[in-house]
């Protein structure tokens, strides 16, 4: 894939992703799928809409993860 985007779960990353972790990492996946580092004017909003929208399923994906013998989802870990 995309050596650009790197793994933002406990435990490689010690503490929970911000949004803007989670926002490059879904930018660097819609350039690599596209073969676009910026889209033209007229795929600008189309690429903005898949950018939001991995953003949002990988915030999903990181809240309901389950690291073994890290103590639980990161929901637990925030609530600790």
């Amino acid at each position: 894939m995309c050596r650009s985007i790197k793994t933002l779960r406990p435990p490689v990353l010690p503490e929970e992703a911000t949004e803007d972790e989670i926002r490059a990492a879904a930018l660097q996946y819609v350039r690599k799928v596209s073969g676009f580092r910026a889209p033209a004017a007229h795929n600008r909003e189309v690429f903005e809409h898949a950018v939001d929208a991995i953003a949002t399923a990988t915030a999903e994906l990181l809240a309901g993860i389950e690291v073994r013998g890290g103590g639980g989802t990161t929901e637990t870990r925030r609530a600790s």
